[in-house]
């Protein structure tokens, strides 16, 4: 009977402990209340959604890792194309971007895995279908892991991209390799004459960069895959090294940059990433949360955290559009827990 009795004082004890050790966890920062947001659910039952992006009549067009490029308009989703991707874990079909001048041109931008190799590629979307494909540049190495793939066009009007080292470390800290970094192309795939070492390469020492985004100031800002933790928010200058393999988080190397902020306490696993407001929005696929980085003034420094929409799983990417927000969920990538109508596309009201 005495054995009976300690176990069943024990167990709500462990309980308690461990509770505890979680809560410890947590940043005493971060407000974990979503009362300010509302949201819509607004397409479901997808694959991986993996970016989103906005033409100019308002329709949301978005890619799919196994493929699949569509848009979004009234809550109907329209296939325009399906693209020939090597889907291998974390590669496929990743990042897309709408032309500054599509009004004139019709032109999107895809960034995906085949065989060995990431391309950047341009196409033009004529009526309901994409064609008329111009790889702009093709050989950037690619692997299961560390593909980056984020595009956006900047407020200087050239496509940015990022790219991981595909599991080759060693790739980051080299310039002249497209591993590691994130590119600046001009939209036609040419170098621009103001990079900064004669290349496409912009900024170097990445480990898996998947988001980037810019303030009203020009500040730009990218998300990074840590190794064991030490996931990394930076702000992005030309010709940066930001470290990797030989620094990251919050170490003690001189000669890099040290990030914004460094998630040493847990694992967040940042995705896309966008500004709104005086605050980052990071979409995190681990740490399952939409994650908002309240700024200082002049945007160099972060005020304050909230961990907002917990409950949806792995969030991939992230967008503003008119006062919304745009995210997408990613449970069905192998590595999440699919829910109901998995996955989806959420629109936040930002009351």
């Amino acid at each position: 009977m005495r054995k009976k009795s300690l176990v069943i004082i024990a167990v709500p004890i462990i309980l308690i402990v461990i509770l505890v050790i979680f809560f410890l966890a947590v940043p005493e920062s971060v407000n974990k209340s979503d009362a300010n947001y509302s949201t819509e659910v607004i397409a479901e039952n997808l694959e991986v959604p993996w970016a989103l992006a906005f033409l100019p009549d308002g329709g949301l067009i978005f890619t799919e890792r196994g493929g699949k490029v569509s848009i979004l308009e009234d809550q109907n989703v329209k296939t325009v194309g399906n693209i020939n991707v090597t889907q291998n874990s974390e590669s496929g079909l990743l990042g897309i971007a709408v032309d500054p001048n599509f009004t004139q041109n019709q032109y999107i931008y895809l960034y995906y895995t085949l065989g060995d190799y990431n391309r950047i590629s341009r196409f033009k979307l004529e009526g309901d279908q994409l064609s008329n494909e111009t790889i702009l540049l093709g050989d950037i190495p690619a692997a299961s892991i560390h593909d980056g793939g984020r595009l956006k066009f900047g407020p200087d009007g050239k496509l940015y991209a990022t790219t991981g080292d595909s599991g080759n470390s060693a790739l980051a800290q080299d310039v002249n390799s497209l591993a590691g970094k994130i590119l600046r192309l001009n939209s036609d795939g040419t170098v621009p004459a103001d990079n900064p070492y004669g290349n496409y390469v912009y900024s170097y020492g990445h480990r898996n960069p998947q988001g980037i985004t810019w303030d009203e100031q020009g500040i730009m800002y990218a998300s990074e895959h840590g190794q064991t933790r030490n996931d990394e928010i930076n702000i992005i200058i030309k010709g940066g090294n930001y470290g990797w393999p030989l620094y990251e988080g919050n170490g003690t190397a001189t000669g890099f940059i040290k990030p914004l902020r460094a998630y040493t306490e847990f694992t967040l696993a940042p995705s896309g990433i966008a500004y709104y407001e005086n605050a980052l929005y990071v979409a995190g696929l681990r740490g399952s949360q939409l994650r908002k980085l309240n700024l200082s003034t002049d945007g160099k420094t972060i005020m304050g955290e909230e961990a907002l929409f917990t409950d949806l799983g792995r969030i991939r990417d992230v967008v503003e559009h008119e006062g919304y927000l745009y995210i997408s969920t990613c449970n069905h990538d192998g590595r999440g827990i699919p829910q109901a109508g998995d996955d989806k596309i959420i629109r936040i009201k930002l009351n």
